[in-house]
């Protein structure tokens, strides 16, 4: 058995900040009054999305875009998250 390997302390997954852009074309079939308040319209577009297709959804085009972006571009408050993110022994 080789010890050197036990005593290796487990790899920190490496993170990094991301901009992602979404492109989702579908139809849906929904009642008319949820689509009517425009805060909770995004969630549930993603949620009927997210879910799959089904007799209610047909998807017509979707197109993901992500790109690493230098951590300078993000917001303090992101940076900072990051930083914590590094830090945290739960990430280990």
């Amino acid at each position: 058995m080789n010890h050197d390997l036990e005593r290796q302390q487990p790899t920190v997954p490496e993170v990094g900040v991301y901009e992602c852009e979404i492109h989702l074309k579908f139809r849906l079939i929904e009642e008319k009054g949820a689509l009517n308040d425009r805060e909770h319209l995004l969630e549930l577009l993603l949620d009927a999305f997210t879910c799959g297709t089904d007799e209610y959804l047909e998807p017509l085009q979707i197109n993901v875009e992500a790109a690493e972006i230098p951590e300078t571009q993000a917001s303090p408050q992101m940076r900072r998250r990051l930083i914590r993110l590094r830090n945290s022994k739960d990430l280990a």
